[in-house]
């Protein structure tokens, strides 16, 4: 089968980076091979203008990335609670950051009413958010404004929701970390707004805590 001249061009791609890497550093990937320690857990939106290890600066085997369409931790989503066990157990990160960024499409879609057929069901955990905030989005004069709001109160609420887990809450009982940031990126400026950070030394409501980890 021919390949598609994009799908060509990918590989391609790949070929020359790797030479090149190589070229600059002979053991780069035998010695990336043989180990994966990553200091940070990535929860991301999936939008393709939002890279971590681009905005951040990191290098591959420094970030573990999970992303999905707004940056959400559901509390049914298997895949997401797979990885942050893998990362937080086995990879023993010390921070988990979960980043949104300005304008983000799912967040404008939960804004709205239309029908969006099977994404309702997980942009429904946004206007969760979003009723829970409603007079201070509201508050905002302008459109783009209670949008900004929202995905940043959005991940504010991301964040309590890593902390309500038995995942986050037994590490902070035996080890004393993860710390949990929420960020928002910029697309306007490539910049980062730090919103909110959570430790071990904050208390969840009660109703949320387990007693028996």
């Amino acid at each position: 089968m021919k390949k598609n001249s994009s799908i060509k061009k990918l590989l391609e791609n790949n070929k020359h980076w790797a030479e090149a890497v190589v070229k600059d550093d002979p053991e780069f990937f035998s010695r990336l091979s043989n180990v994966q320690k990553p200091e940070f857990l990535w929860i991301g939106c999936s939008d393709s203008r939002v890279p971590a290890d681009r905005i951040t600066g990191t290098q591959p085997g420094e970030i573990f990335v999970h992303r999905n369409i707004a940056n959400m931790v559901i509390h049914t989503d298997m895949n997401l609670l797979a990885v942050l066990e893998y990362a937080v157990d086995h990879l023993d990160v010390s921070h988990i950051i979960v980043c949104g960024h300005y304008g983000c499409g799912g967040v404008k879609a939960a804004m709205s009413r239309h029908n969006f057929d099977l994404i309702n069901k997980w942009i429904r955990n946004i206007k969760d958010v979003y009723r829970m905030h409603r007079d201070t989005i509201d508050y905002q004069t302008k459109p783009d404004e209670r949008l900004n709001k929202l995905i940043e109160l959005n991940v504010e609420e991301q964040v309590m929701n890593l902390a309500k887990t038995s995942i986050v809450q037994k590490a902070w009982k035996n080890k004393k970390k993860p710390e949990i940031h929420g960020w928002v990126y910029s697309l306007e400026d490539g910049l980062i707004k730090e919103i909110c950070t959570m430790t071990h030394k904050d208390h969840l409501d009660p109703l949320y805590e387990f007693d028996d980890l």
